[in-house]
């Protein structure tokens, strides 16, 4: 009989405040006086947006087959947003409805930079294969690929045409942006003219790297690896020289590390600049009036020093060099703002358009210690030299929904609602059901931790040797006991209750017991009931104990120790029953099954090793992980167990049959403890990426056979597709000239929409085929019976060939049709170009039968025009696709003059012109003295 096991699905992810991801504000809501403003920043493979004011959670964008980490995010408008991933793609989705509208791939590696133009229809999007890929978002489709960097592409912006390049342009609207700059690693700004798809202008930004890029009007400003802003000049139109990008000067940084981000205030004068350290350095744009005031003064003394060394020189000469070779006159450092950790990411957070109304500046950052703060600027009204440096103060701190540093030990409480991590630093009490934190306190670095019974009192063990005893109702610590002189790596409470055992690198396990003493309230004669730990007995050992077990029948205890054995001994004598040696690396984890026969052990050699606790014998060595396994746990009355390793995987196995039942996937880092419900229905993890993830058991049953069928038919497609993507790639390296290229990526999706078009073109070829037949033969024989067509026309209501074929390529998403049609061989193109012939005749979806003909006329112009046999249903195509493409243009004609009559009729009907009541009557004395009558 076939065995069948429970899946595990992912169920909850929480503890991630902000991850590598950049940060964005979103201003305060008008409904909502509350709200000081929103953060939204990537967690992981989500979208977090947090209330800032009061740390809540607001919204969370995401998927359940996007498990790949966010790593860009842009907006338009605070309602649009693409956010861009790790594997290539990107997904605009809608703030409004948090919902996915479109999905692009067409880069092979993690998206690097992300911008909308200023009308929102077009998105320019940077990757770490040095790409650029302008998409179109009204008809969801890559419009082409910009190649000229040699490394990651680190910043883009829009320029807005003006002056006589927008009469050149052909679209109407006068922001049309016709221009992009562009930054890399590579050390080079290109500039970009859109119309022509061609890199026109290439300079040296930095000596090393480029690593930010903003723009404010016609003034850019870069970042580089050293502690240098270059600031540009920008003359869309050609400037004196030829060129439209020019270097204006260079600020110096006051932090050496490498600058990381760089914005300007979108309404103050300010820009502010942040690198890989703990400071976010903030400069001040002069007005035209101080940069003149700054000049004639340092005009004067520049004089005066020439007037007593007896030289001349002309004033105009001195105020030229003053002015244009000297940047630092314009931009002048104001504050540093100190940070508690390093900063991934900051935004200027504005609560109103008009910054005239508010004296102070806000900044947000994302910080590496998985938190984001809000910072206050004071500014003065006037700006002196001579004025005190502007004070700052951390307004809102987002902390609490998260850990500073990584989980080490996870606990549940007997009744699987509450959910103990602890890390380095603070011990936090979670609510399994709604992920909240309902505790925080402040404790060592600790190594492991466990409720005691009655759920009531938490103890954690640190790497100091301390035992630490919180209570968590009145969220106080009880209790600190210097138990160890070593880091304690485990303890565990005995199968009674009764007691508890800690195991340390100090080369001991030590018992204590849990007793109830009456302590005196201080001034008072009245006493209270403390839980206290007493030492009874203790254990030496050899070498450092790095995990301890205690069987569930109390008669074993199990210790593992730095020379990679496991030693057993009986708990109520400690005398030696076992020693269980064969792991090459020491082990870092075990655990022992419910009838206390089997014992599991994982090590850092990334095996898993079965033994029976009856004679110490191995049952099983299984090379179980691709790298160290850090925690193991047998599922609850079961032989079945969980291992999680650095390889950033859980594996569910089965104890007795040695076989894996399912991997879990989901964690973007090294995983360092896990934790099973006592009921058995969850299993939570915690990892390196400081995320804290619930996986819930199911009633999908599991069959062995087909979990290892999935997995090659994942290996198999993955193999496909960097198939697919070799030549591509090899032919990028042979054509470095080429700078303009097709956007599009081949993916599992586009692969099954191309197969899905060969066949409905099969089957509707065929069917057409033999309906002609019949036509032909009924002709000759008015009574012959009607033919058999396929069983999929027929279960679709007897649907006509060239419908169906509609409907198939209906289905397919905008981005994907040009990577499906790729996929088609030349023979299936003709057949398409008849059924196009038809669609045009008969007026189905003009729009998507003119995209497909288009875009194969472009892919195989060659074989088309050498094809004579082509000629006749070419011209066929052309004359009804004309037809039709005219009356369709006709009818929007006429719904767009509808349109511009019912608006002007609106307007006539409710437009009211308000009047000042005063000036109107003046007018009115004024035309009635005009109208004065002289009698002569």
């Amino acid at each position: 009989m076939v065995t069948s096991y429970l899946r595990f699905e992912p169920d909850a992810s929480f503890g991630v405040i902000s991850s590598n991801s950049n940060l964005l504000w979103l201003p305060q809501p008008s409904s909502s006086s509350a709200s000081a403003g929103q953060v939204i920043v990537g967690a992981l493979e989500s979208v977090m947006i947090w209330d800032i004011k009061k740390g809540e959670k607001v919204h969370k964008w995401n998927e359940i087959d996007i498990k790949v980490e966010v790593s860009c995010i842009a907006k338009h408008d605070d309602d649009i947003f693409a956010v861009g991933y790790s594997d290539g793609s990107i997904r605009v989705w809608d703030a409004k409805t948090g919902s996915i509208i479109v999905s692009f791939n067409g880069h092979k590696t993690t998206i690097s930079s992300l911008k909308f133009d200023p009308s929102g229809t077009r998105l320019a999007s940077g990757s770490r294969d040095s790409n650029i890929i302008v998409w179109d978002l009204i008809s969801e489709v890559g419009l082409y690929r910009l190649r000229g960097h040699k490394d990651q592409i680190t910043g883009l912006e829009f320029i807005a045409s003006t002056g006589d390049d927008v009469e050149m342009a052909v679209n109407e609207d006068m922001a049309a942006s016709n221009w992009l700059i562009s930054t890399s690693k590579d050390g080079f700004i290109k500039l970009w003219d859109l119309a022509s798809q061609h890199c026109i202008e290439t300079h040296v930004a930095h000596r090393g790297e480029c690593w930010a890029l903003t723009l404010n009007n016609d003034v850019c400003m870069t970042a580089g690896g050293e502690s240098e802003l270059k600031v540009w000049q920008l003359n869309v139109k050609n400037g004196a020289d030829g060129n439209r990008l020019k270097i204006q000067g260079v600020l110096l940084r006051q932090n050496k590390e490498r600058a990381a981000g760089i914005a300007f205030h979108p309404s103050a004068p300010f820009v502010a600049c942040h690198g890989a350290d703990r400071a976010v350095e903030v400069w001040r744009i002069r007005s035209a009036e101080e940069v003149k005031k700054s000049a004639n003064r340092k005009l004067r003394r520049r004089k005066e020093r020439l007037a007593a060394k007896g030289e001349e020189a002309s004033e105009k000469d001195i105020l030229e060099d003053i002015t244009e070779h000297d940047v630092t006159e314009i931009y002048v450092p104001y504050v540093i703002v100190r940070t508690p950790a390093r900063v991934r990411s900051m935004d200027w957070a504005f609560t109103t358009p008009d910054f005239q109304k508010k004296d102070t500046l806000q900044i947000v950052v994302s910080l590496s210690s998985n938190c984001v703060e809000l910072y206050n600027i004071t500014v003065p009204q006037q700006h002196k030299k001579s004025s005190p440096p502007p004070e700052y103060n951390r307004l809102y701190a987002l902390d609490l929904p998260g850990h500073r540093t990584d989980v080490r030990s996870l606990a549940l409480s007997s009744d699987d609602k509450m959910l103990a991590t602890a890390s380095n630093g603070s011990l936090k009490v979670w609510n399994v059901k709604t992920t909240n934190c309902i505790r925080t306190f402040d404790c060592g670095y600790a190594l492991c931790s466990t409720f005691l019974p009655g759920d009531s009192i938490l103890v954690v063990g640190t790497k100091s040797g301390q035992i630490e005893m919180f209570d968590v109702a009145s969220s106080a610590l009880l209790d600190t006991i210097d138990a160890h002189d070593g880091a304690l790596w485990s303890l565990q409470v005995s199968p009674d209750g009764k007691s508890l055992v800690t195991g340390s690198a100090d080369k001991s396990v030590k018992f204590w017991n849990f007793r109830i003493v009456q302590e005196e309230i201080p001034g008072t004669r009245r006493t209270i009931p403390r839980m206290k730990l007493q030492h009874t007995r203790t254990l030496e050992l050899t070498d450092d104990v790095l995990s301890l077990r205690q069987s569930p029948d109390g008669k074993y205890i199990a210790v593992s120790l730095l020379d990679n054995t496991i030693k057993v001994f009986f708990v109520d004598t400690l005398k030696f029953f076992l020693n269980l040696y064969g792991h090459k690396l020491p082990v870092l984890s075990m655990d022992i099954s419910h009838d206390s026969k089997l014992l599991i052990s994982c090590s850092a050699d990334k095996n898993i090793k079965i033994w029976g606790l009856d004679f110490g014998d191995c049952h099983r060595s299984i090379f179980a992980h691709q790298e160290s396994i850090m925690a193991i746990q047998f599922e609850p009355n079961s032989h079945y167990f969980f291992s999680a390793s650095k390889d950033r995987l859980i594996k569910y196995w089965d104890g007795d049959k040695f076989e894996n039942i399912q991997k879990l996937d989901g964690h973007h880092s090294e995983i360092w403890a896990i934790a099973i419900a006592n009921s058995g229905e969850f299993v939570v993890s915690a990892a390196h990426d400081r995320s804290i993830r619930i996986w819930q058991q199911t009633d999908d049953p599991i069959f062995l056979e087909e979990e290892r069928e999935k997995e090659l038919e994942e290996l198999y497609e993955s193999t496909l597709i960097s198939s697919l993507d070799g030549p591509e790639r090899s032919g990028e390296k042979e054509s470095d000239e080429v700078t303009t290229a097709a956007a599009g990526k081949q993916t599992v999706e586009t692969l099954v929409a191309g197969e899905r078009i060969v066949e409905a073109l099969d089957l509707g070829v065929t069917d057409i085929e033999l309906l002609e037949e019949h036509d032909i033969m009924k002709k000759n024989n008015p009574n012959a019976a009607p033919p058999s067509r396929n069983a999929v026309f027929v279960a679709l209501d007897n649907i006509a060939a060239e419908r169906y074929v509609l409907d198939v390529l209906e289905k397919i998403k905008a981005s994907q049709l040009q990577d499906a049609l790729l996929l088609l061989p030349f023979e299936k193109v003709l057949s398409l170009l008849r059924f196009i012939n038809i669609w045009a005749e008969k007026g189905w979806n003009i729009t998507l039968a003119s995209r497909i003909l288009f875009f194969l006329i472009r892919l195989y112009h060659r074989q088309i025009i050498t094809n004579e046999i082509m000629r006749p249903m070419l011209s066929s195509v052309r004359e009804h696709l004309r037809g039709a493409i005219q009356r369709q243009k006709d009818e929007l004609g006429y719904n767009i003059a509808g349109l511009k009559y019912i608006r002007r009729a609106y307007v006539e009907g409710h437009t009211k012109e308000f009047l000042d009541e005063e000036d109107y009557n003046k007018e009115e004395e004024r035309g009635l003295k005009k109208r004065v009558f002289t009698t002569i």
